[in-house]
């Protein structure tokens, strides 16, 4: 686990977090063998952090309790291990799902488990909760662990979380960074509003979970005048679902939109690399078919770089919609500069030894 003081500072400076898979076999256990793959496959990639139990893993994990467990473990072990090797410290984050009191057994599990910060979910309260009682929720929680607040998009479970929310939730000095991925400009501004308005803006990262819009808004800082000062939120990093496939080439990329965005010089290349990347992601993401082939779409993917043997997912996120192959592997064809396939070749025998 990261001391509090580094921690901070990495998520201060910007990292590159890949929301992590679910392998599964055709039984819908745990393939542990592939899963250690797919970490491997992270970390040698060059990610900052990797983001476990989470969306892109399948809310669904948790009622699996063992499968949930050892998912957990073997992230954190792997990570372990690479550090050991690599010496490079890697953000370990894990979602945080459920009510207060599912929430904060979560929050003990992976706090034990070494995990740095927590991603905080709040789609399990009914949309009618107070959003004080959602507030304290998260509160509590960042009592206890460094906490990424989470907008979380209407379309795949999230609900819609105003101004004053996030006004009141960054003021707690231990939540160290917003997840913003309602996938719409308007919440995003407000989302960075909060932030600059509350004296938030030195001690709480904005971090992109928008995946229709990944390059545009990592070129973005928002500025926002504030008792007579004008006040600058960059969107720091990004903790996305989209990350987990292509992931060496997202990271070179990641670099270059860092580079161009400290040097005020954004070349035309990267304003086109931006269209085809959220190209990419609607048919990874099944936009078309209003997210639902999202989970299954990222999973075929991976499929198709030897990673998984199917398409295995929990009931309701197992099906691919009508189309989406065809429109995967219309960006593989449009796109074959955006792919890592031949580092995932070069490697992949590698990343699956025990």
């Amino acid at each position: 686990m990261l001391p509090e003081s580094d921690l901070h500072k990495r998520i201060m400076d910007g990292a590159f977090i890949p929301a992590l898979p679910l392998a599964l076999d055709s039984s819908l256990e745990l393939d542990i063998y592939r899963q250690r793959a797919l970490v491997r496959y992270y970390l040698d990639a060059g990610v900052d952090g990797i983001a476990a139990a989470v969306h892109t893993t399948q809310f669904e994990i948790r009622e699996h309790p063992d499968t949930y467990r050892r998912l957990l473990e073997i992230v954190s072990a792997e990570i372990d291990a690479f550090q050991t090797r690599s010496k490079r410290r890697i953000i370990k984050v894990a979602g945080i799902c459920g009510t207060r009191s599912q929430a904060l057994t979560e929050t003990s599990l992976v706090t034990d488990l070494g995990y740095d910060a927590g991603l905080v979910s709040v789609a399990a309260y009914p949309h009618e909760t107070a959003e004080d009682q959602l507030v304290e929720h998260c509160r509590a929680i960042a009592d206890c662990i460094p906490v990424f607040g989470f907008y979380l998009q209407p379309a795949v479970g999230g609900r819609v979380l105003p101004y004053s929310f996030w006004a009141k939730l960054v003021t707690h000095p231990n939540v160290v960074a917003i997840k913003a991925a309602p996938f719409n400009r308007y919440y995003t501004n407000e989302v960075a509003r909060a932030i600059a308005e509350t004296d938030s803006h030195l001690n709480t990262a904005l971090y992109t979970g928008n995946d229709d819009c990944i390059i545009f808004d990592l070129l973005s800082t928002y500025r926002f005048p504030v008792n007579g000062e004008l006040r600058s939120v960059p969107i720091r990093g990004g903790l996305l679902g989209h990350w987990s496939v292509w992931t060496q080439t997202a990271v070179k990329l990641f670099h270059a939109v860092r580079e161009a965005r400290d040097q005020e010089s954004i070349p035309q290349e990267l304003l086109r690399r931006a269209v085809e990347v959220t190209d990419a992601n609607s048919a990874f993401f099944d936009a078309a078919g209003g997210f639902r082939g999202c989970i299954a779409g990222i999973h075929e993917v991976l499929r198709r770089q030897g990673f998984f043997d199917g398409i295995y997912c929990y009931p309701g996120n197992e099906r691919l919609s009508d189309g989406q192959i065809e429109e995967i592997e219309r960006v593989y064809r449009s796109y074959p500069h955006l792919n890592d396939d031949q580092f995932v070749a070069t490697h992949l025998h590698e990343w699956l030894k025990q």
